[in-house]
This record gives structure tokens, sequence and C-alpha cells, in this order.
């Protein structure tokens, strides 16, 4: 009997535990082990930041869907990993063993590399967890009866924007809606060279459309931004040319910001020897399996994968929904071949593809693959993926309710784009 654990339960370690239970045999062992007892929808966080959506909606309780599918939970953080016995400590000095760990932590969202950032004793917000979602609308329902300038964007070494685009528009929507849109400033900050870059070197007319889309909704803009600090109601930034030399300086005022900061591989994961990069993620091959330890996998956003290009303020590279669920799914088969005592095969799509919710609106991209030069290189706007991404929320939320171990963008995504015959 194999004891198969899956540390983290976000939107790669829960799939991930439902599809091991359906690829072994019970007589295998599956526990899934997560600092928090709640799985959490993040990409519908933006929307809890404006109140469209609450705690609720977006979030679910671990063990019952769990237990319905005879896989064990245990809900406490990880404080060490010993690689070299096979087992994980965890906060209250209790050892845990396994035979096979698979790292599904998603990042640390390091607010400490800029100075003054962060919802905790910071002067920014973020929207990369429910919980700071939730702190960005308390003090938005006060900013609302005495508005003022925002500030949006993404800080050097962050490697999602999508949601940072997503949340201009999400804010720029509800205020317009309350009709008070003409009495707050927006700027968008960002670490990327150009607008639409999203960490992929652009996609389609990503920039754009990006461009003229922060244009008409009368955002202005600063790129090659390397925020330095903040201070309460203001941000310091220095803007970069293509160079690395600093253009202008700027200090960009505030009455409520959000800032999507850097990320770093957790603290547990990044400590373990030869496992991971300088940055904390984990060094994987072509099988998702760690360099150093062949019974260790890791998926999602704490993978180490390089930019696809070298820029002025450091980007990271998105891992994408689809992208996750590919890794996830060449594990799970490659942890049932090795038990069943074949070799590994099974690899990832790194692929691209993404639906941004834009307020009213919505922006579908597909890079394929994500590094260039692409097979598809597309881009879309349209009220549709507004209603594809709502839908796509619902669907989601009901694959864990239920334990579906089904991949879902192979199947819905990709033929909703109508693109799956382009990738055959």
């Amino acid at each position: 009997m194999a004891h198969i654990v899956i540390l983290g339960a976000g939107i790669g370690g829960m799939p991930a535990a439902y599809e091991m239970r359906a690829s072994l045999s019970k007589d295998h062992k599956i526990t899934v082990v997560s600092s928090q007892d709640y799985f959490q929808f993040t990409p519908s966080n933006p929307w809890v930041a404006v109140g469209w959506r609450d705690r609720e909606s977006i979030t679910l309780p671990i063990a019952p869907m769990l237990e319905k599918k005879g896989i064990s939970f245990i809900p406490k953080a990880v404080t060490a990993i010993n690689a070299d016995n096979n087992n994980l400590t965890l906060l209250d000095g209790e050892t845990v063993s396994y035979d096979y760990l698979i790292i599904t932590t998603g990042p640390k969202l390091f607010f400490d590399e800029v100075p003054g950032s962060g919802p905790h004793g910071g002067h920014t917000h973020s929207v990369c967890t429910v919980d700071h979602a939730l702190s960005f609308f308390k003090d938005y329902e006060e900013f609302l009866k005495n508005p003022g300038p925002v500030v949006i964007g993404a800080m050097p070494f962050a490697s999602c924007f999508g949601p940072a685009y997503e949340f201009a528009f999400i804010l720029d929507t509800d205020l317009r809606r309350r009709k008070i849109r003409h009495k707050v400033p927006i700027t968008f900050v960002t670490s990327e060279p150009y607008i639409g870059h999203l960490g992929l070197g652009g996609v389609g007319d990503s920039k754009g459309m990006l461009e003229s889309e922060l244009r008409s909704h009368d955002m202005k803009w600063i790129v090659n931004a390397k925020t330095t600090k903040v201070e309460a109601g203001k941000l310091f930034v220095s803007e970069l040319d293509a160079q690395g030399a600093v253009l202008k300086d700027h200090e960009v005022p505030f009455k409520m910001s959000m800032m999507l900061p850097a990320f770093k591989g957790v603290d547990a994961v990044a400590a373990v020897p030869n496992l991971c990069n300088p940055r904390g993620f984990v060094l994987i091959d072509e099988h998702q399996r760690s360099k150093a330890y062949k019974n260790i996998f890791s998926a999602g956003v704490c993978v180490a994968i390089p930019p696809v290009e070298a820029t002025p303020v450091a980007t990271g590279a998105p891992k994408t929904g689809y992208m996750i669920e590919t890794m996830v799914t060449a594990i799970v088969k490659n942890i049932a071949d090795e038990i069943a005592g074949r070799e590994v095969s099974a690899k990832a799509t790194w692929n691209a593809i993404c639906l941004a919710d834009l307020g009213d609106t919505g922006a579908a991209f597909v890079a394929l693959p994500q590094i260039p030069p692409r097979n598809v290189n597309w881009f879309k706007k349209g009220k549709w993926v507004h209603l594809a991404k709502i839908a796509f929320e619902k669907y989601f939320m009901r694959k864990m309710k239920t334990g579906n171990s089904e991949p879902i963008y192979e199947k819905y995504v990709l033929k909703a784009l109508g693109i799956v015959r382009l990738i055959k």
C-alpha cells in the first residue's frame, strides 16, 4: 500500500486528490494537508473585493468533501519537510510519513519585497486570498462615502497579472454603477514592460486591446514600474527604460490601492535542500517530478518556470488554470504508473488559457504553447467571456462539492473557445 500526501488544498491540490482517488484502488491511502480548512475559488476574489460575491459563495469546507471520497484530511500547517526520510512535520509537532508527496501549496505572498506594502500592517490591499479581498471590501465601503484616487497593479516579481487587470475594470464598473466614477482617478502601475504583456510576452493583440480598454475607461498607466516603497497614501515608483535605467521617479497618490505582491515559495518547501530555485519554487523535470527527490511531484504556482523573456523589471511567468490542470493530470498518471511498476511518461501541456472578467465584458486569451513561438496566439474580447467566467465559477464549485475527477479545460473551456481542433 502506498501513501500519497498532497500538500495544499487549492485549485491544484483538490483536483489532484480527486483524480488520485479515482486512479488508485482503495488499498492506497491519500491524505490532503492544508493550513486552511476551507477551499476557496481564488479567481472570484476580485468580485468579493467589490461586494459582488461573499465568502460563502466562493468557499467550501474541505473535510466533508474529501471524506465522501475516502480521502483523509489534516487541517494543519506544515513547518518542515524531511525529504530524505519521507515525512512532514506539522505545526503541533506531529509527523506524517509519505511514499509520494505532491506539492500544490501555491505561492508565498511576499509583501516584504516592497516596504510598506500589503494588508498586514502595510498600506496596500491584495485580492490573492478571500480574506484579503474581504479586507478591501471593508475599507471600500468607507471609501465610497468620501472617494478619491485609486492605484491598482502589480509589484516587481509578480507572476500573475490577469487579476490586476480584472480588478481595475471590475472596480471601474462598480464605481460607474454607483455613479461616482468621476470622483475616482485610477492609475494602473505594473512591472510589465508594456500593457498586455501579462508575463507572457503578450498574447495576440493584448497590448493594443488592453491599452484601448484602459484609455476608454479613463485610466492612466505606468509600465516598467519598479515599486520601491509604499507610505500612507503614496506609492513610490521608479519607471525604467528598456535598458533598466531609471527614466522617471513617480510618487503616485492614492486613497485606496490594490497591488499584487511578489511571489515566492512557501517557507517549508523553500527550506528543503536542493528542492527549489533561489526564490523557493520547486524545480521539476518534464514529468512534474522533483529533480532531487524522485517521489516528490509538484504542480501549480509553486513550480519553477523561467520567464518567457528578460524584462527591465522582474516579472514571473503565470501558471493558468489549464496549465495547472494538465500538471495535476500528469502527476496522477505518473504516480499511478510508478505504483504499478511502469515507467513514468506523462507530461503536462504548458499552454496558457485564461478567461478574464472586465466588469461587464471580458477578455479571453490562448497561448499555445506559453513560450513563443506559438501555434496559437489568440486574444478576444466580448460579453460572452464575462458570462463564461461566471459559468466556470459555478461549474468548478460544483466539481469541488461533488468530487468530480474529470478535467474540465480540455472538455469544456477549449471547446467553448472553438480551438480544440487547432491543437489536436
